[in-house]
């Protein structure tokens, strides 16, 4: 698996927001991807290094569209802990 296909996205909310003043990063990542894959990709991509990595999984909501009903895909997000000498990463500061 190439690194760019086990970050996803940024995750930008306020909560997001407030924690990359603990140098905290947020990002949607393959489901398949496991804590140590997470932490090389963010190494190789962004140029810093990483302290910690916490994940989280998220189920697919339930949705209906008139008689069709199913399911939203499930996702994976990972907060990733920079260390205290690592340079911020330039995507979030604009």
């Amino acid at each position: 698996m190439d690194v760019r296909d086990i970050i996803k996205r940024p995750v930008i909310t306020e909560a997001s927001s407030d924690a990359m003043a603990e140098k905290k990063y947020t990002f949607e990542v393959d489901v398949k991807a496991n804590k140590t894959q997470v932490k090389d990709a963010v190494q190789e991509i962004f140029g810093v290094q990483v302290e910690k990595v916490n994940i989280m999984n998220y189920k697919g909501k339930f949705k209906r569209m008139g008689k069709h009903a199913g399911y939203t895909n499930k996702r994976r997000k990972a907060i990733v802990k920079l260390t205290a000498d690592s340079k911020e990463i330039e995507l979030f500061e604009a």
